[in-house]
């Protein structure tokens, strides 16, 4: 990171020579085709050997199996996961059209966030082991560079080039070089061991802490947002436009420092309550902290947990907090100064950033603790000098009073719809600047990165003073055009005496049970979720699986807070907005019997079994592979349960490819329709107890544009072993 302005430190951690960088995020409009090609393989090879890398300090193959917290997967799961993520994006682009391994894809696939349909539970996985996915990343190295050096290349990489997928696959794996270092730094001492290439920054460990002051930041304007044609890979929450004047503010000098913390401490702040909020001491109760989560006392005093080991405090290093921690350390110093002490506003955080004459990184070593330039840790607060400031960026990740939103303007990656949507809930805040070890997009201005406010990363904060309101961006209302009118679909009104298709599915599948168990139900395809709702109006649990986090999120969102809001297209700009409560729809104490979870129908994860009757509306003609979900589905039904399909049969090649087509063409001189491919397909494990019959749905697009859809619905029962 250069700055304009930025003197070199006094007491400078160790560089790191131009040659040995770790590669920066490459120019995706590079011209020169074999140039690009060149730079992709370096950026890939340096990402997924520094991530292997990074599992060499756990202390055994126990290490991997063992949770560091409850609230994440263990170690194996990261270990598999980034791999898995190249694989599943590379199909959905079609640069490959065979998967390397169904079980590890599923298993991997998803869960790495404290999500509703993140499933947690590892009772249900039978985890490979340590060799077994070490051997799968040899294939996915094998896999990525071979489409590198081969498969056709046209410049620039934009979001509609199917090599996006491969700088998704590298970007995604340098997030979590950052999440999977937390973990190991949360997990015991007898699993991790020290390694030169993790080694951290041990100069000035001894340091006294500077004393902190305000700097005045000018006020001034904020413009951000990145264009579509950017040259520089970017993630979907970084689209679209934003512009914001802010007024002239204070800002600490320098970082939170752990001695300026320790004040806190030895005030009592973790015993008196009265500087947190409500969150905060809910969270305080859960984990009966009395002191920063990597503060370590004993007898000889106060010690800091790093990623393999102990050390005694460094005070002059970034304290190392959650926002709920640094907010209630702000509220206590606004009660002790008498001044409006609080945590920047991301917009004031980007007005700080243009005042210190910062720029993103480039070929040269960063001028911050950055992108892994000068070892594996923090290093004390006035050691990297940016304008008036210092630690701008880099050393740790800044905790803002911000939860994330959507710019105007923005839209989500057709292959990545959960990267952001499912953190607009008002729940995650923005961090910003980055950590010693924020690499590729994570290290520029334009990243926005936002976490639970009880979760770790390598963050602390910087405190502001201003008078200014630190307002949250307005109420969340979805306004994608496609998740708004599900939402319309599934939970809002009838149109032309069509009966709402979902619940009339449900009703369809509820009569047919007869008097057969109502235990599970699984809806696969549940979209925005309502099917799944009304389902467990007479069912003991329901699970709703979505290919789509966008539409699961909307399920979620009813199971939270009972309420989703929406926006609906009438003509032209004009919209309206609409909201909706399960109380209205009867539902409100179904809550408890439903889950959603993401997932893919043709691999799904192999805990979904066991049920009594499973769903799948409309989904059939959007899989890839509908013949191997049908040849499949038994193993997930239980002998004598249902599965009801609905499907208009819209065949296309942008969702399946034409030679997977179920039905649709003509075979062997005949017409073959998609209900004769069902036939055949289900023949060795189904009879088909009822159908097939036409049920009508309608779509709304707008106030004076509709759709309207005849779906067959057929219901089939599972023949016993």
């Amino acid at each position: 990171m250069h700055t304009t302005a930025a003197p070199q430190p006094s007491s400078p951690e160790p560089g790191t020579a131009p040659g040995a960088l770790f590669t920066r995020t490459p120019n995706l409009a590079e011209p020169d085709t074999n140039r690009l090609r060149a730079s992709m393989r370096r950026y890939f090879l340096d990402t997924f050997d520094r991530y292997e890398s990074l599992f060499q300090c756990l202390a055994s193959d126990e290490a991997y199996f063992i949770k560091p917290i409850s609230l994440r997967h263990p170690l194996i799961f990261y270990f598999g996961h980034t791999a898995t993520f190249f694989v599943n994006k590379l199909m959905l682009t079609r640069l490959i059209d065979q998967r390397l391994d169904h079980r590890l894809e599923s298993i991997f696939a998803v869960g790495v966030d404290e999500m509703s349909w993140d499933d947690l539970d590892d009772a249900h996985y039978d985890w490979p082991s340590v060799a077994e996915v070490r051997a799968y990343r040899g294939r996915v190295r094998a896999l990525v560079l071979d489409l590198i050096d081969h498969a056709p290349l046209q410049s620039p990489i934009n979001w509609q080039n199917p090599w996006w997928a491969i700088i998704m696959g590298v970007e995604h794996e340098r997030i979590h070089l950052e999440t999977s270092s937390v973990l190991i730094r949360q997990h015991a001492l007898k699993y991790v061991r020290s390694v030169p290439e993790w080694a951290p920054v041990v100069s000035r460990t001894g340091t006294d802490a500077p004393e902190n002051g305000l700097v005045r930041v000018p006020a001034g304007t904020v413009r951000v947002g990145k264009a579509f044609d950017d040259p520089q890979y970017g993630w979907d929450n970084e689209y679209g436009t934003h512009t914001a004047e802010i007024e002239s503010f204070e800002a600490g000098r320098y970082l939170v420092s752990n001695r300026e913390f320790l004040d806190f401490v030895e005030a009592g702040g973790y015993r008196n309550h009265r500087d947190w909020t409500d969150e905060g001491r809910q969270w305080l109760a859960y984990s009966q902290a009395e002191h920063p989560t990597f503060w370590v006392k004993k007898t000889q005093g106060w010690f800091l947990r790093l990623m393999t080991e102990e050390i005694p405090m460094p005070w002059s290093w970034p304290v190392e907090v959650n926002y709920l921690e640094a907010k209630a350390f702000c509220n206590w110093k606004a009660a002790e100064t008498g001044q409006p002490v609080r945590l920047p506003t991301e917009d004031e955080w980007y007005r700080l950033y243009d005042a210190a004459g910062l720029r993103d990184p480039d070929g040269q070593p960063c001028a911050a603790n950055l992108h892994l330039d000068h070892g594996a840790s923090s290093c004390p607060v006035d050691t990297w000098r940016h304008g008036d400031w210092y630690d701008v960026v880099g050393n740790v990740w800044q905790w803002t009073e911000t939860p994330t939103y959507p710019f105007d303007g923005f839209d989500v990656h057709p292959i990545y719809d959960d990267f952001t949507t499912p953190t607009f809930d008002g729940r995650h805040n923005l961090i910003k600047g980055g950590s010693w070890i924020s690499c590729g997009n994570e290290a520029v201005r334009a990243s926005r990165y936002a976490f639970r406010r009880h979760f770790f990363q390598h963050a602390g904060f910087r405190y502001v003073v201003s008078h200014a309101p630190a307002e949250a961006p307005a109420a969340y209302y979805e306004t994608d055009k496609l998740m708004s009118e599900y939402a319309e679909f599934h939970y809002g009104d009838s149109y032309f005496g069509v009966p709402n298709f979902p619940q009339t599915l449900a009703q369809r599948a509820i009569a047919a049970l007869g008097d057969r168990p109502r235990r599970r139900a699984l809806d696969l395809g549940c979209a925005s979720g309502r099917a799944t709702f009304e389902l467990a109006r007479v069912f003991e649990h329901v699970t709703g699986v979505d290919f789509s986090a966008r539409f699961i999120n909307q399920g979620v969102q009813l199971i939270q807070s009972g309420q989703l809001r929406y926006t609906l297209a009438d003509e032209g700009e004009l919209v309206s907005y609409k909201s909706r409560t399960l109380a209205e729809l009867g539902l409100l104490d179904t809550i408890d019997r439903v889950e959603f979870f993401q997932g893919d129908a043709c691999n799904l994860k192999p805990q979904l079994t066991d049920y009594d009757l499973v769903l799948a509306a409309n989904l059939i003609d959007r899989l890839y592979d509908p013949a191997r979900f049908l040849d499949q589905i038994h193993e997930r039904i239980v002998p004598g349960g249902l599965l009801v399909i609905a499907s208009p049969y819209t065949w296309l090649e942008e969702h399946t490819p034409r030679a997977a087509w179920l039905g649709g063409f003509k075979k062997d001189a005949e017409n073959y329709t998609t209900l004769d491919g069902l036939k055949d397909r289900l023949a060795p494990h189904f009879r088909l107890l009822d159908g097939p019959a036409d049920v009508p749905f309608v779509i709304r697009e707008t106030r004076r544009k509709f759709q309207h859809t005849l779906s067959e619905l057929t219901i089939w029962e599972r023949l016993g072993d």
